[in-house]
């Protein structure tokens, strides 16, 4: 067994692992990839997935289409601010992952709420479809056109409007990509009560309309908690505005919470009210490795049981996804390789009482044999390499191939079983199959690669694994979201009475349903 600190020994230390320092990279650039030891960048000539349209099968519905007129109308409601260029256009009609494409032929870039408003009441009147764009960071093809739908871009939306140093309540637009919010928390001493791979990237207003999870989820709580209040605009142009910080506010519907989780099919989150905790003073991140996956639970029991308030963050990862982040990104496992490695982070107030905490957790790990070896870190650059192992593994899979991805929550005690069960059944048809996730909250990302995308293996993959988390009464979308991807399987977590609620409300909001269409909701026809 061996412990140690990255480049200092700690207590149980027989010999001192030393990390490569590793620059975070929040998502791969499309046409380059970051690559550890030295992050040098390799170039590498993207090849655009087919249509959406024809590879899925889908018929446009009857909107209008974008005329001459059209343009110059927005030309006069944004001035110098609308995209047709088909070169500019071309990443924001791909997904990051490349695996959904539309053909959108103009893109709209709004600087406040009232532009938001005006470009929305008249899409409305002359039934035009709209797609709302963050980061373009979804990976269910929910920020993509299908076909010619209009782009809006938050993009320019970005500015922060009030923060209260003594409640913590963040005022913000839309448009703020996630870690600059951080950032400029920070510097307050404040934090952020999201995080995510994408944060250099992703939008609050994406987060909120996906109501992302993330790594902070176990110390901080869901988005539907942290959210005081936001601003929207409806389909027809009303500006819905429920932008309040207070924590308590007992008046009617909470009508926040619909446009949560919405997708954007109900309306454009235009600006947030956020609850920000106070940033921890003591951050420990250690990295654990554990012989199998029964081991990885009690190391996670365990841990809620000794780490208590300070644990903020608990996370897995299989051989399988430690092993492309190594092959692919170059990355460094400072510890001897094992089956399952568990991440851990603590955060708290007092370093000497935090540390003493870990000790003891670790002291006991060592000495039940949960785990075979392992490493700590304190240093923020030490941290951030331990989670990069972690964060990174998205990225890694971009590069193995074409890339199905499964976000699933069910019973903690089986979440490995899927991806057991989807290995035996898929055999030698995949090229890689693997597991990882938020012990915490019971999130599995089980990701299946291949050279390109095959109907014979999406049919081998679905409704098998969707069935498989019904059956155990899982949830098909943990904190991606449905969008365009998983729509039409939103049956197996939701019952019919609901899913012909969320249709009522779709067409009381969106009557001529113009708010990104085909994502989400099942069409009622």
């Amino acid at each position: 067994m061996t412990f140690s600190e990255l480049g200092v020994p700690f207590r149980w230390c027989s010999r001192t692992w030393t990390m490569t320092k590793i620059t975070r990279m929040a998502k791969p650039c499309r046409g380059q990839f970051a690559i550890a030891s030295g992050c040098r960048l390799l170039s590498v000539k993207p090849v655009d997935p087919p249509l959406t349209s024809e590879r899925y099968k889908v018929s446009r519905l009857p909107f209008s289409q974008v005329t001459a007129q059209d343009l110059n109308c927005f030309q006069q409601l944004v001035p110098g601010r609308v995209v047709t260029e088909e070169d500019d256009l071309r990443s924001h009609n791909i997904d990051w992952l490349r695996t959904v494409r539309g053909h959108s032929k103009v893109l709209l870039r709004p600087q406040n709420t009232n532009e938001v408003s005006e470009i929305l009441r008249y899409c409305n009147e002359r039934n035009l479809a709209v797609t709302p764009q963050g980061g373009n960071t979804s990976l269910v093809g929910g920020s993509i056109p299908v076909f010619d739908e209009i782009l809006i871009s938050t993009a320019l939306m970005d500015q922060v409007i009030s923060f209260d140093d003594i409640s913590g309540a963040l005022v913000c637009q839309a448009g703020c990509v996630l870690e600059a919010l951080d950032k400029y928390l920070e510097r307050r001493g404040y934090t952020m009560p999201l995080d995510l791979g994408a944060k250099g990237s992703c939008h609050i207003g994406g987060n909120l309309a996906t109501n992302a999870g993330g790594l902070k989820l176990l110390r901080y709580g869901s988005l539907r908690g942290t959210v005081l209040g936001l601003e929207a605009v409806l389909p027809d142009g009303t500006i819905l505005n429920c932008l309040n910080s207070l924590r308590k506010d007992n008046t009617g519907y909470d009508l926040k919470q619909l446009f949560i989780g919405s997708e954007g099919t109900l309306g454009l989150i235009t600006a947030v009210s956020i609850l920000c905790p106070r940033k921890p003073g003591a951050v420990n991140v250690a990295l654990l490795g554990c012989e199998s996956f029964t081991r990885v639970l009690q190391v996670f029991t365990l841990c809620r049981d000794r780490l208590g308030e300070i644990l903020s963050a608990c996370e897995f990862m299989d051989a399988a996804s430690m092993k492309v982040v190594q092959t692919h990104l170059k990355l460094n496992n400072p510890i001897p390789a094992t089956a399952f490695y568990v991440l851990i982070e603590t955060s708290g107030s007092s370093a000497h009482h935090d540390e003493e905490k870990l000790n003891e957790f670790l002291a006991q790990a060592l000495d039940t044999g949960l785990v075979t070896a392992g490493t700590v870190a304190t240093d923020q650059t030490k941290i951030l390499s331990l989670w990069a192992l972690r964060e990174r593994i998205t990225e890694a899979l971009a590069h193995d191939g074409y890339v199905f991805k499964y976000d699933l929550s069910m019973p903690v005690n089986k979440l490995y079983t899927l991806v057991e069960e989807t290995r035996a059944r898929l055999g030698k048809s995949a090229k890689t199959i693997v597991g990882y996730g938020h012990l915490g909250d019971g999130n599995l990302h089980l990701n299946v690669t291949a050279e390109s995308h095959t109907d014979s293996l999406l049919a081998a993959l679905e409704p098998f694994v969707y069935e498989w988390t019904a059956q155990h009464r899982g949830s098909i979308s943990a904190e991606h979201g449905l969008g365009f991807k998983k729509r039409d399987h939103i049956h197996y977590s939701k019952s019919t009475e609901a899913v012909h609620l969320m249709q009522k409300i779709k067409r009381m909001l969106d009557p001529k349903g113009i708010m990104n269409p085909y994502k989400t909701i099942p069409s009622s026809d």
